[in-house]
């Protein structure tokens, strides 16, 4: 296995995911679009009304990993299906690159555009709170702002596996996503909603311990997070097969 070569063939996955997604003409601006409320309700309005609990508690680091979460879905729907769709995919198969580079170059690009994104709504909430509290210039902890990068970077490779599993055997774009629509609201609201059923005693008591024991809680999330990532990565991997695409 030639290392350098196989990060060499991701990177150019990358950048012609990178590529498509900025310069496609109505791509970008469809996208941002669709993302705009999000930008308003977490970087503007939930910021402005919670104050310096948005930025000063560590249950933020939580807020942090989700909001990684919702670009993801904005893109990966299109990692094979848009190819389907658009008649390149045979094109994709039928280059040098190797298997395992075009699937962790879609995945990465994936990835790494969902991070930049909510690292930029965490900013602009942020500004938000210093404009709103006015206190002087609060920043984020430490602990909170790599905990919370850390989380984030892990929820967004979580939801890209997923993802890319799903795109793969979608026949269209718009199937993948509606699927993904599902997943998310499995992966996300259905715990909070078990949660919120919970008796008000219950719920208190698991606050207080969540905020008391919030380093060994971030560790354990770290660890499952960490399994699943790899764990559905890897599954991922064992589908993708050139043979098997070409003739579905």
């Amino acid at each position: 296995m030639n290392i350098k070569a196989d990060f060499a063939d991701i990177w150019t996955v990358m950048w012609k995911e990178w590529r498509e997604l900025l310069f496609s003409r109505g791509n970008l601006r469809s996208i941002l679009l669709s993302l705009l409320p999000s930008v308003l309700i977490f970087g503007i309005l939930l910021p402005a009304q919670v104050g310096r609990v948005w930025v000063d508690s560590p249950m933020s680091m939580v807020l942090w990993g989700w909001l990684a979460m919702l670009p993801v879905t904005a893109i990966i729907a299109d990692a094979f299906a848009g190819e389907r769709e658009r008649h390149t995919l045979e094109t994709l198969l039928a280059s040098p690159l190797s298997e395992q580079a075009i699937l962790l170059g879609k995945v990465g690009a994936a990835v790494s555009y969902a991070w930049l994104l909510a690292l930029i709504m965490l900013l602009v909430a942020l500004i938000t709170v210093n404009v709103v509290d006015g206190n002087g210039i609060l920043l984020y902890p430490v602990e909170v702002a790599f905990g919370g990068g850390i989380l984030g970077l892990l929820t967004a490779t979580l939801s890209a596996s997923i993802g890319v599993l799903v795109s793969l055997r979608a026949a269209t774009v718009k199937q993948a996503a509606q699927q993904l629509v599902f997943a998310s609201i499995a992966v996300t609201w259905l715990p909070l909603f078990a949660l919120s059923l919970l008796p008000m005693q219950l719920q208190e008591n698991l606050t207080i311990s969540a905020k008391s024991g919030s380093e060994t809680i971030f560790l354990w999330a770290c660890v499952v997070l960490l399994g699943l990532d790899f764990g559905l990565l890897m599954l991922a991997m064992a589908r993708f097969k050139r043979s098997r695409l070409i003739t579905d």
